[in-house]
This record gives structure tokens, C-alpha cells and sequence, in this order.
């Protein structure tokens, strides 16, 4: 009879595998993927290396679980601002306000997200999640086209214009966060000119 783990060892086995993966993004947060190793996880874990083996093959594959739980978390904010009650402008002022104060709150964890070089499988990640952003700020920008809101535009070029330049623009800015109010509420106004709200608008939101 083949052998089948019971719930208690498979729930087991989950609670291990988060607090590994929780362990591992601390060294993200604190170092980049660059100080992300099978060693220092499990030096930090309190567990043998091949504990850290027996839940991911090699470093390749925690890198990308790690990126996709950090991601996650940020998607899911930004989405909430954008998914909010309100008119579309101040909805897509308070999603770039969301992804910047988030990615001035944890500079390195966010650099590493959005810029590192990292190995082929956790940029193919990348390249997947600034997709899925895009889909969430052209479904917006769609809805203020449709209703006169903001200018006629493509609104999946625009999305994806918007997407690129939040993430490039705030490489230099989380060197040095000191003014990190002030870029976030930069970026906000950029994001809304970008796709066609007018000063008068967008000093209300």
C-alpha cells in the first residue's frame, strides 16, 4: 500500500515550508536575492541545509517562491486602491501612492523586486507580475475613457507606460528615501497627467 501522509504531517510540512520561505525573504529585505543562499537560509532557519532541500530544489526555485509571495502582497494593495469606491482619477492617485509609500517602507525588498539582477526564473516572474499590474491599471483606465474621465487613449499602452515608469522611476529615490512623501506625491501627479487629468482635477484628489 502506497504510503499517504496524514493531515497533521502535511500541515506540518506547510507551517515548515512558510516559516523558510518568511526566514528568506528577511534576507531579501535585508540583502537583495544576492544574499538569498541555501546556506544562509538555513543558518538563519536554525535548520540543516538539507531541510531547506527537501522543500526546494535549488536556489532558482526559492527565489522565484519568494519574489511571488513578496509580489503578492504588493499586487494586492495596489489592487485595493484601484478596486476602491471613488472617481477613477483619485482611484489611480492613491494606487501610486500605494505602490510608492509601500516600496519607500522597504527600500531593499523593493529594489530587489523591481531592478536586481536576478537568475532567468525570478525574471520571468517579474516580467508576469508587471503584466498582471498592467492588466489592473488598464481595466481603470478603460473605465475613465469610457466615461469621459480621462483623455482617449489606448488604454493598455498606457497601463503598461504607467506600470514602467513607477518602477523605473523610483530606482534612485529608495537610495536615498529621505524625501519619500515628496516623490510619492510626484509620482501620484505624474501617473495622472500621463493619462490626461487636468490640473483642476487632479490638485482635488
Amino acid at each position: 500500500m502506497a504510503y499517504r501522509e496524514t493531515p497533521l504531517v502535511t500541515q506540518r510540512k506547510a507551517a515548515q515550508k512558510s516559516a523558510l520561505l518568511h526566514a528568506a525573504e528577511s534576507l531579501v529585505r535585508e540583502g537583495g536575492f544576492g544574499a538569498l543562499t541555501i546556506q544562509a537560509l538555513a543558518s538563519v532557519a536554525g535548520v540543516g541545509v538539507g531541510t531547506v532541500y527537501r522543500y526546494f530544489s535549488n536556489k532558482d526555485e526559492l527565489s522565484t517562491e519568494v519574489f511571488s509571495r513578496a509580489t503578492i502582497r504588493e499586487v494586492e494593495a495596489v489592487k485595493i486602491a484601484l478596486l476602491a469606491a471613488g472617481p477613477v482619477p483619485t482611484r489611480l492617485a492613491a494606487a501610486a501612492e500605494v505602490f510608492a509609500q509601500r516600496a519607500f517602507a522597504a527600500p531593499k525588498l523593493a529594489w530587489a523586486l523591481i531592478a536586481e539582477p536576478v537568475d532567468p526564473a525570478v525574471d520571468l516572474a517579474r516580467l508576469q507580475y508587471r503584466k498582471t499590474y498592467s492588466a489592473l491599471f488598464e481595466a481603470v483606465i478603460f473605465e475613465g475613457v469610457q466615461t469621459g474621465v480621462l483623455a482617449p487613449q489606448l488604454p493598455s499602452l498606457s497601463a503598461a507606460a504607467l506600470v514602467g515608469a513607477m518602477a523605473e522611476s523610483l530606482l534612485g529615490p529608495l537610495v536615498h528615501p529621505c524625501c519619500n512623501e515628496e516623490t510619492s506625491k510626484a509620482l501620484r501627479d505624474f501617473c495622472l497627467r500621463a493619462v490626461g487629468v487636468v490640473d483642476k482635477v487632479l490638485h482635488k484628489s
